[in-house]
């Protein structure tokens, strides 16, 4: 989807004109893949909108940086309250946040400790991620993800998705609008972009983060929402052919939320369409982001955006 420019991005602790947020071609990131960023959906609500798990997100955007030894100057609160600002001097809700952190212009070389982190913040309108409005039709890609002790998949690291491209892009020249990566010992991992779940009997599975998955967000709060509505969950290595025996199955993101997988490689997953457990977390999950059911885990930040934007499909 094209990248709808908004007013403002914050860089390292003001708003700057988005057409100055430029980096030199010379910078570390550009050259070693050295950076680290989050996705964010801020939402509108009945008297206003909200950011969606915001203090989460920021806390695995400072865990992610230090695991790559990358010191952030801010805090998580002070990150958090960038996002609400920058939401607020553009005016746009609905609307996706980037934040990023990454080793810019400094020295040339794989050794990133004397290169200067710099840090930025935007917002944009952002509508749906994975085509296929009647559920996605996605297949097994040939790609694995990375290997334990190889690249850390806990760190949202912008290297990583050097990895999800290859899966994505194979994904979408063959027909499919998703892949879904095994890890190096062949159980399910998670797509491109997306932590997967399954639905057999009643009890809803998902591959545990020892399989190189990233610790969602969407997935966590997926993971709570079950849990409350009484539905059995199991964390577990998961075989590939579960795929092709589950009643159901979708995918979970900032960019994904809940979007229900209607084939994998050409075998229906059901009858295609979304399934009851599948329905119940989508229903439950939209209710608290929209504002037409109660935020009971306190998960949305309000911001005063007084023009609201509707975003693309």
């Amino acid at each position: 989807m094209t990248i709808q420019t908004t007013a403002n991005i914050w860089h390292n602790g003001k708003l700057i004109p988005w057409d100055q947020a430029q980096i030199h071609v010379m910078s570390h990131v550009v050259h070693y893949g050295s950076s680290v960023f989050e996705g964010i959906r801020c939402y509108t609500q009945p008297n206003g909108a909200g950011v969606f798990r915001l203090p989460e997100h920021m806390a695995r955007l400072i865990d992610s940086a230090k695991i790559y030894r990358m010191p952030l100057p801010y805090t998580a609160d002070q990150l958090s309250a960038a996002v609400v600002d920058v939401i607020e001097a553009n005016g746009i809700a609905p609307c996706y946040i980037r934040p990023i952190a990454f080793r810019g212009y400094g020295e040339m070389g794989v050794n990133p400790l004397k290169s200067p982190v710099e840090v930025y913040i935007a917002n944009f309108p952002w509508g749906k991620y994975v085509h296929g409005n009647e559920g996605a039709d996605v297949c097994v890609s040939s790609w694995s993800r990375l290997a334990p002790n190889t690249m850390p998949s806990l760190a949202k690291a912008g290297a990583n998705y050097m990895n999800s491209q290859l899966i994505r892009m194979e994904a979408e020249i063959n027909g499919y609008s998703e892949g879904i990566a095994l890890d190096t010992n062949g159980y399910l991992s998670e797509g491109s972009g997306e932590n997967l779940f399954l639905v057999r009997g009643g009890v809803l599975y998902t591959s545990p983060l020892a399989n190189s998955v990233l610790n969602g967000i969407t997935r966590s709060s997926v993971l709570t929402i079950a849990r409350q509505l009484g539905i059995d969950v199991v964390e577990q290595a998961l075989p590939r052919e579960l795929l092709y025996i589950a009643d159901e199955a979708f995918f979970t993101g900032t960019a994904a939320e809940v979007t229900h997988l209607r084939s994998v490689d050409r075998i229906m997953v059901g009858d295609g369409s979304m399934g009851p457990i599948t329905k119940a977390l989508h229903d439950e999950f939209f209710g608290i982001v929209n504002g037409t059911r109660p935020d009971r885990h306190n998960w949305l930040t309000p911001v005063n955006v007084k023009v609201a934007e509707p975003v693309g499909v």
